[in-house]
């Protein structure tokens, strides 16, 4: 007899299944398929993910162990290695890509007016690139260098809850420069990026969208100052000035100046240089926007660290692809629940909470309440002293 929902059941429930089976429509995923639905396989896979489940074998083995739970968990076909690793290789990828875009756009919902750091109008987001080292005799299609393989994840995050806004999976090869020709700027939008972002022909398409952007300078741009503004240098600006490319074809894809601030960082001891279209906001307030950068390393690391996008379940680009995109959805559904049901506990935290009671029944919100962590001992009991005084 079902007493109620299992925890696994209740976290799939933050799912907009409605939209799932639009994207399946849209690639006609379920075509010819009887017993085992693209749902089935994203149920198998997210369980997975938040299980830490090392193998196809460890899925299956799982997962079979609680037979009789599975149907009131959702998942309806036989779960089997044989099964899953069809599913992972031919069902198509953008399926999961697609549905893990519109998660993404509710959790950007959920957390537009979430804080930061500063107090900004503008939305901020940090444009960087990790790389994910894949064995190339195992996976030959994806060629990094001579004996290497390797796909590089390309992310713009958005400051405002840590939620990626888009993300590109590509070969290794593919400079990281090449995903701003794929971003659609966003006006009044403040992207902060790496020196390996500095293209003037691509920068000055932002510029162009009215969008701002803070990028870290090469020392071998050719710039030239117009003048200098007044600064504060033991704030730890060392400058603020009006520039111009000088270069020919520099100075040709970006016609307009630009503002070059250099920062002293005390704690590491180093000088960093900006360049940036923003002239309104102050100096200080740039190389803050700047530091904020590093929230977008911290989601390469947190994801690598805690999610399964590492060790892969299958070998073929549409299986690499397939799970990395789960794996995103992941993080997104577990931020969606973490702010909808007020949780005030780390993404972290809350993962390993969902991972040893999956198949409880109990309320989700008691799983996660404070008073969970409280031993409370009763001391109003009947219990007779083994040694009498």
């Amino acid at each position: 007899m079902n007493h109620g929902k299992t925890i696994f059941s209740q976290v799939m429930d933050f799912l907009p299944k409605k939209i799932f089976r639009q994207c399946v429509d849209r690639s006609q995923g379920n075509y010819k398929v009887r017993y085992f639905s693209c749902f089935d396989q994203f149920l198998c896979m997210t369980f997975a993910q938040l299980t830490y489940r090392e193998s196809l074998r460890d899925i299956e083995c799982c997962l079979r162990a609680s037979q009789k739970k599975l149907y009131h968990m959702g998942i309806r076909g036989k779960v089997s290695k044989s099964t899953l690793a069809d599913a992972n290789e031919t069902r198509d990828w953008r399926i999961y890509s697609d549905f893990a875009q519109v998660l993404i756009h509710h959790a950007r919902q959920l957390y537009i007016n979430e804080d930061f750091g500063l107090q900004l109008q503008e939305t901020v987001y940090a444009l960087d690139a990790t790389i994910i080292d894949l064995c190339f005799s195992v996976f030959p299609w994806a060629r990094f260098r001579k004996s290497k393989g390797a796909i590089k994840l390309r992310t713009l995050l958005d400051l405002r809850g840590s939620i990626p806004s888009f993300i590109a999976i590509m070969h290794g090869k593919v400079h990281e420069v090449n995903i701003l020709d794929e971003l659609i700027p966003e006006t009044g939008g403040i992207y902060i990026m790496d020196r390996g972002y500095l293209d003037f022909e691509r920068l000055y398409a932002l510029q162009q969208n009215s969008a701002s952007f803070i990028v870290r300078e090469k020392s071998n741009a050719c710039l030239r100052r117009i003048y200098s503004l007044p600064v504060d240098k033991s704030s730890g600006i060392q400058c603020d000035q009006v520039i111009a490319p000088s270069g020919f074809y520099s100075r040709k894809h970006y016609p307009e100046n630009l503002r070059r601030v250099k920062y002293f960082d005390k704690e590491q001891n180093k000088k960093i240089t900006f360049l940036t279209n923003q002239f309104t906001l102050p100096a200080m307030t740039i190389a803050d926007l700047y530091r904020c950068r590093w929230h977008v390393e911290l989601f390469f690391k947190w994801i690598k660290q805690h999610l399964r996008i590492k060790a892969f379940y299958g070998t073929s680009e549409n299986a690499v692809k397939t799970q990395i995109w789960i794996a995103i959805s992941v993080y997104v559904l577990v931020a969606i629940m973490k702010k909808r049901l007020k949780i005030d506990l780390s993404l972290y935290t809350i993962l390993q909470i969902l991972s040893v009671i999956f198949f409880e029944k109990i309320p989700i919100s008691r799983a996660f309440s404070p008073d969970s962590y409280i031993n409370k001992v009763n001391t109003n009991y009947n219990q007779l002293n083994l040694f009498q005084s």
